[in-house]
């Protein structure tokens, strides 16, 4: 699981989902919440409340002390953390093929979280537009992107960057012939 809280919860909501082979639809009639916001949670696009959080897990059919049993503190937080590329974990968010992301770190920071990671984008890939509760950060590091907005288009190429608030429907889109990598800093502000 991810290093940050926030990550973990996200990740541990999905993973006993998928094994109590529950669809995000029941979960969301369950906990009495929308469709969306469980996909949005769980593809760390925003977070919880508490009270939806409390939800969620007794709607799983999990004791809180159970769920948070396995949730360490960082034991790395410091004035400097250092991460090698094989520590960087893969992982899932909705319906994208082709995307391949890796978190490189998450941390807390005073009143907000910071979430980098790595996404290769496949020549083929595809996503459906979506929307996060943060402000989003993308450095193009090789390849050629095509990032999809619902009124605009902006053409990025290896060293071009973008940032933009993550509210605004989005997606981004290969257009070269080799695979396309981008550095993702989320910018997730406590509420």
């Amino acid at each position: 699981m991810e290093n940050n809280t926030i990550f973990k919860i996200s990740a541990k909501i999905k993973e006993i989902r998928k094994e109590k082979g529950i669809t995000i639809q029941e979960l969301a009639d369950k906990a009495g919440v929308s469709k969306g916001l469980i996909s949005q949670i769980e593809n760390n696009r925003t977070v919880p409340s508490l009270l939806v959080l409390i939800n969620i897990v007794s709607a799983l059919e999990v004791d809180l002390n159970e769920f948070f049993q396995d949730f360490k503190s960082n034991e790395e937080a410091g004035p400097i953390i250092v991460r090698k590329k094989s520590d960087y974990e893969a992982f899932e968010k909705e319906q994208a093929i082709g995307f391949l992301y890796k978190r490189i770190i998450a941390t807390s920071m005073d009143s907000s979280t910071l979430d980098i990671v790595l996404l290769e984008l496949a020549v083929d890939s595809v996503r459906p537009m979506v929307e996060t509760e943060a402000f989003e950060y993308k450095y193009i590091v090789s390849g050629k992107v095509q990032y999809v907005f619902s009124d605009s288009t902006v053409e990025l190429e290896a060293g071009d960057s973008i940032f933009f608030d993550g509210r605004i429907a989005h997606t981004p889109k290969n257009v070269g012939t080799e695979p396309a990598v981008m550095l993702i800093v989320y910018f997730f502000d406590a509420k």
